[in-house]
């Protein structure tokens, strides 16, 4: 008997589940509700710059085990590039001072006792007293967990949990930040190399699934959007887009991989997370000086993390409610000014493009934590995928993959 699984959201969660399911043997059909495939992890031509950049820039790291198994499977992992080494470069762009953050290559971490690779003016016991944060709850703020102050917390702690939660740390639950350090900074250097996808995200974690999934036998729609589940005896039985029902046989599956919204629409009695904070993302055409790190952290600015991409300098910036209704010209402009501090050139301001998402990720506090579902529905052959399920993790690439495969393995019997 055929299997065929039906991915609802072509986001890297649904992709990722669809991935897995095929795998297995299922001919996967993947529905999604928009024009575009790929969700917040996506690449498209912009006009503005006239160059393809990324919706939302994006930092991986060599301990995304499930990305980059993912990435393995479907064929793209030579398109994640990086250091050797875990190194990450800084800046302060009040004081101008410079430094070199150098995790090493072990899987311990080392780098804390040596002075010359820690983050500057920083000590031992500086690092010790971040320990309860490493198995806190998530009922617990990290504000409540740790000191949130001094030259450790303004230099490393605040700007690796602020990029990774997209909220203010010390309201951000301690235990998802815990997660974060337990994966990345406590595993050594050998987890924490940074892997960026160079020719852009789509090229890396979109494109080369929907390719695999139709080698598969499987189909990838555009503009079909979920109207309503039709169900019986437990399961779901048929799939309602506008004027069409498929109908499911005994031994197919589906993921629903949507944002929260719909999902609750879809399936009455669900809970979800309520509320969201902002990213603000800004990329200028401009060719990067030729000693720019692809990465460098920006301290005592606007602009918090710069990434240089061939004929680009791009921006991130977190938490960004705040900045959502600022004349986009006058958001440039200040953004441009961080920039040319931080990389160290002067410049007028290029072409240029903001991308603005109000909805970016659920707000990553202990009470919106608790309000996301496991990967189980009521229905024994639907699953629930997306980095808003409860994954352990915030809301990041890691997690809205591990979403998926937790969905495919959870409907194969196997968790």
């Amino acid at each position: 008997m055929q299997k065929t699984a039906h991915i609802i959201g072509a986001g890297v969660s649904g992709l990722s589940a669809g991935v897995r399911l095929a795998k297995a043997g299922y001919v996967v059909h993947v529905h999604e509700a928009t024009q575009q495939l790929g969700g917040r992890c996506r690449s498209y031509y912009d006009a503005a710059t006239d160059l393809v950049i990324d919706n939302g820039n994006h930092l991986l790291l060599s301990a995304n085990h499930h990305v980059l198994d993912y990435a393995r499977t479907i064929g793209s992992e030579a398109g994640l590039v990086g250091p050797k080494n875990a190194q990450f470069a800084f800046v302060d762009i009040r004081t101008g001072q410079r430094w070199l953050l150098d995790l090493g290559s072990s899987r311990l971490p080392l780098w804390v006792f040596d002075d010359k690779r820690r983050v500057p003016d920083t000590s031992l016991g500086d690092y010790l007293a971040l320990s309860p944060l490493i198995w806190a709850a998530t009922s617990k703020t990290i504000g409540d967990t740790i000191p949130c102050k001094g030259t450790l917390y303004d230099r490393l702690v605040q700007p690796l949990l602020l990029a990774a939660l997209n909220c203010d740390p010390p309201e951000g639950s301690a235990g998802l930040a815990g997660a974060i350090v337990r994966e990345t900074l406590l595993a050594g250097g050998q987890a924490c190399r940074p892997l960026i996808a160079r020719d852009g995200l789509s090229g890396v974690l979109i494109d080369p699934a929907v390719k695999f999934l139709e080698g598969k036998g499987g189909s990838v729609r555009i503009g079909r959007e979920l109207r309503s589940l039709e169900s019986a005896g437990g399961r779901v039985t048929g799939l309602k887009f506008g004027d069409e029902t498929v109908a499911l046989g005994p031994a197919d599956v589906v993921v629903l991989a949507v944002p929260p919204r719909p999902a609750m629409a879809l399936l009455p009695g669900l809970t979800g997370p309520t509320k969201y904070r902002a990213i603000v993302n800004a990329h200028f055409r401009i060719t990067p000086p030729k000693d720019a790190p692809a990465l460098l952290g920006v301290v005592g600015g606007l602009v918090e993390w710069l990434f240089a991409f061939p004929q680009r300098l791009s921006v991130t910036i977190s938490n960004g409610d705040r900045l959502v209704d600022t004349p986009r010209e006058e958001l440039a402009q200040a953004i441009w000014a961080d920039v040319c501090k931080a990389a160290g050139i002067s410049a007028e301001l290029p072409p240029w493009q903001i991308v603005r998402e109000r909805r970016a990720t659920f707000e990553a506090t202990p009470e919106q934590n608790a309000l996301r579902p496991g990967v189980k529905t009521a229905f024994g052959n639907l699953a629930l995928a997306g980095d808003w399920t409860d994954t352990g993790l915030p809301a990041t690439i890691e997690g809205s993959v591990r979403s998926g495969d937790r969905a495919a393995e959870h409907l194969l019997g196997r968790g």
